[in-house]
């Protein structure tokens, strides 16, 4: 049976104090309300309670600057916030101030009963000192949605760590922008922040640029030169669409990631990896293990905190406040200023974004640019959306087999990038995606038999053993310890 005790309610909103008064009351708990920082405190100097619900904004002080007092007052006094605000800055203000939970309005009331009953059988540690700075809504998340809310509420946790964290989410939703908020939020934020995209190295120069390499390590390398890990010391390091990592280079990241520390291309001295690994992908990393594409233990290191980034269809509550941020930024960069009719915004919430904020993104700023009227309305929203469209793309990929599907797939591509182009090398980039998951599944359907496999592929067996040493593939670690079977048909 859940433990019961005395909870301190401080909320100037006296529906709200009467609600959780009742939920917490049916729960078995003694309720103590207040409206004011200075009435709860007196609770507190009495010793009154056995754990806090606290709103932020109460008529004489913050709520969130009362939690390192009530702390040191109280220590292991679980102080639970909640708030209106619903930005990353205060979910990460009530973390680092020493708060049990932080619970965004409006709450559900299971939630709420649920928080105070883990905080009363969980003994709160004394509060962390304030690792981050106070920038308020300054920081570069926006959004109040729920599903934002479980992105921060995780980003709130992870800061005061060193712990490695996988980005997931679809292109476009902002995974560096979360990677940079854990760096400037964290400890390590005085030290630089090095973002490097997997999917724009050409794949023999992938180990050089990340671990640098010696004078002499191979033909062209002429000086000594510092990879990104090295750069990156004392800081935090972003492997961005690391689901694009050759295997040769994921075996080199997991050495790094067991010891701790790294050697350059051509260098026998190891040097310290002092950093923080963030990484990010829009692909299903358990899919490429189980293709064989990406090494399983790898993933597990990388994968120690998941963070989920939500598509933008899936938080259309933000869309509003997103599409007005990004016209104000156009407008500060020296565009002309410009604002959304209601109903432009009830057509935006309605698009399915595949893209997701970067076209958002685009598109506020081809309004700002493009528009003729001071108000951008539903019209110009509609006229603007249906020309973005690949004609039928999608719907076609099924009907047209393997080009349908990899056409559709580029033009996503290239649409993520909206008015640039992706980096150079994009051939050898697409032909690799390709080629792999043909040479495995040959290999497979063939049991490891690469003669078998040479003939189905139509190419030669040497033809055959050098993709096969190019994509990083162990033919002999792929074959059965039976004979093989050949496949009728």
């Amino acid at each position: 049976m859940s433990r019961t005790g005395t909870i301190i309610v401080a909320d100037d909103d006296a529906a709200i104090r009467t609600v959780v008064r009742q939920v917490l009351v049916r729960a078995g708990h003694e309720v103590r309300t207040t409206d004011t920082v200075a009435g709860l405190w007196q609770l507190i100097e009495a010793g009154v309670g056995d754990a806090v619900i606290t709103d932020v904004v109460l008529p004489d002080a913050d709520g969130l600057d009362a939690v390192p007092r009530i702390l040191a007052r109280r220590p292991g006094l679980p102080v639970i916030v909640m708030s209106a605000q619903n930005t990353l800055a205060t979910a990460v203000r009530a973390t680092e101030n020493g708060a049990f939970e932080y619970l965004p309005k409006p709450f559900d009331i299971n939630k709420l009963s649920a928080v105070v009953s883990a905080a009363l059988e969980q003994s709160q540690a004394p509060a962390r000192k304030t690792a981050a700075k106070e920038e308020g809504d300054g920081l570069p998340l926006i959004g109040r949605s729920p599903a934002m809310q479980e992105v921060y509420r995780t980003i709130a946790r992870v800061v005061p760590t060193d712990l490695t964290v996988l980005i997931l989410g679809e292109s476009g939703t902002g995974k560096e922008l979360v990677a940079k908020a854990l760096h400037d939020l964290g400890s390590r934020r005085t030290g630089p922040f090095v973002a490097v995209n997997m999917a724009a190295i050409p794949r023999e120069l992938i180990e050089s640029e990340l671990f640098g390499h010696e004078r002499g390590a191979f033909t062209g390398a002429q000086a000594r030169a510092i990879g990104r890990f090295e750069q990156a010391q004392g800081g935090t390091l972003f492997l961005d669409e690391i689901g694009d990592m050759p295997m040769e280079a994921q075996t080199r990241l997991l050495r790094v990631l067991q010891s701790g520390e790294f050697t350059t291309v051509g260098g026998m001295r190891p040097i310290k990896a002092d950093i923080r690994i963030v990484s990010a992908t829009n692909k299903d990393l358990r899919r490429l293990v189980d293709a064989g594409l990406f090494r399983e233990d790898l993933f597990y290191r990388l994968n120690v905190v998941p963070l989920h980034l939500p598509p933008l269809r899936s938080r259309v509550d933000d869309i509003a406040e997103l599409a007005t941020h990004f016209l104000r930024r156009a407008e500060a960069e020296g565009l002309p200023a410009k604002t959304l009719e209601p109903e432009a915004i009830l057509r935006l919430q309605a698009h399915d974004w595949p893209g997701n904020v970067r076209e958002l993104e685009n598109l506020m700023r081809r309004f700002a640019a493009l528009e003729r009227s001071d108000v951008i309305s539903a019209t110009s929203v509609e006229e603007a959306l249906r020309s973005e469209r690949v004609p039928s793309a999608r719907a076609e990929s099924d009907n047209r087999g393997l080009a349908g599907s990899v056409e559709a797939h580029l033009a996503r591509y290239f649409d993520t990038f909206g008015d640039d182009l992706p980096p150079d090398g994009l051939y050898e980039r697409v032909l690799a995606e390709l080629e792999k998951p043909l040479l495995l599944l040959s290999l497979a359907a063939t049991r490891g038999n690469q003669i078998r496999a040479a003939k189905l592929l139509g190419i030669n067996r040497n033809t055959l053993r050098k993709k096969l040493n190019d994509r990083g593939i162990d033919a002999v670690a792929l074959r059965p310890a039976g004979p093989p079977v050949g496949r009728s048909g």
